[in-house]
């Protein structure tokens, strides 16, 4: 990872005291689910957001840009503390593409898709990912190590194939139900087999 290829760290300094526990909620959880799941440097961590249930609002109904900016910044210092990669998912307006450094993209392999996410086509959480990357790029599929799934987005898609549920200390940001999965290694062989717990 090279220096400047994560967004930059922000501090909220508002008083606005539910912009504040909304960047707070988001924080807290993905440093917890950082934790939890290790994810190591170079993971990704893959975010589906519906700001509409943020507010109370049913999902696709009501985009918030600025609560967009509150949720984004708290997800994306967490990651940045722990140089994990945040890939943010769109809409299903958009086929639920993901949004991502291009320097992440590239050493996965990734192919490129062209799109533009905005709050009405790719939802707001998308669109400010867009926003403040340093490099952003589009793709169609991921193999995210872990995830957030704020507003029942359903991030299931775009998990490695063995997801386990996380129950984290906070299990809603705002008025939005807030589900979380890390990863495993997928265990094979039969009754003999050994693994390894490090991996699980």
């Amino acid at each position: 990872m090279r220096q400047g290829d994560h967004a930059k760290v922000y501090t909220w300094e508002h008083t606005d005291g539910e912009a504040k526990q909304i960047y707070d909620q988001a924080y807290a959880a993905a440093k917890e689910l950082i934790g939890i799941a290790r994810l190591e440097e170079n993971d990704l961590l893959v975010v589906g957001c519906s700001t509409s249930e943020v507010c109370g609002a049913s999902i696709g109904s009501e985009s918030r840009p600025e609560v967009a900016e509150m949720l984004f910044r708290g997800i994306q210092d967490a990651c940045a503390e722990h140089h994990v990669w945040l890939a943010a998912q769109c809409c299903e307006h958009l086929n639920r593409a993901i949004i991502l450094e291009k320097t992440a993209a590239r050493e996965r392999q990734y192919e490129l898709v062209n799109v533009v996410p905005v709050p009405k086509a790719g939802g707001s959480f998308a669109a400010m990912a867009y926003q403040h990357f340093a490099h952003p790029a589009a793709v169609e599929h991921i193999r995210a190590d872990a995830g957030l799934d704020i507003g029942d987005t359903l991030i299931g898609m775009h998990l490695k194939d063995v997801a386990v549920p996380v129950r984290l200390s906070i299990s809603a940001i705002g008025q939005a139900h807030l589900v979380a999965a890390r990863t495993r290694a997928k265990y094979v062989g039969g009754v003999r087999a050994q693994y390894d717990p490090d991996l699980g």
